[in-house]
């Protein structure tokens, strides 16, 4: 798929100013900073996704444990550094 990209003058050079300090091509510079987004945000997609599926398991199951009780925990574990282990109600 050929794709043409009209960029400003002031961010063309500053493309060309870090291909050449990483001793590359502008247009290998750009398209790794492409691949790199979508890498990103792929990974968000995905990590998005798993979020939902576990929702959906814990609403299933109900099982889960209220959100004020595991700050709760997590803040006399800080204050204590030796707070009993969680159990959930």
């Amino acid at each position: 798929m050929a794709v043409s990209l009209r960029l400003p003058g002031n961010v063309k050079r500053r493309i060309a100013k870090l291909a050449e300090e990483q001793n590359t091509t502008p247009h290998a510079f750009m398209l790794e900073a492409i691949r790199d987004r979508v890498d990103a945000e792929e990974a968000r997609a995905a990590f998005h996704a798993e979020a939902k599926r576990r929702l959906a398991r814990m609403r299933k199951s109900r099982l889960g444990v209220p959100a004020e009780e595991v700050f709760d925990y997590l803040l006399s574990r800080d204050r204590t550094k030796a707070a009993r282990p969680f159990k959930p109600s």
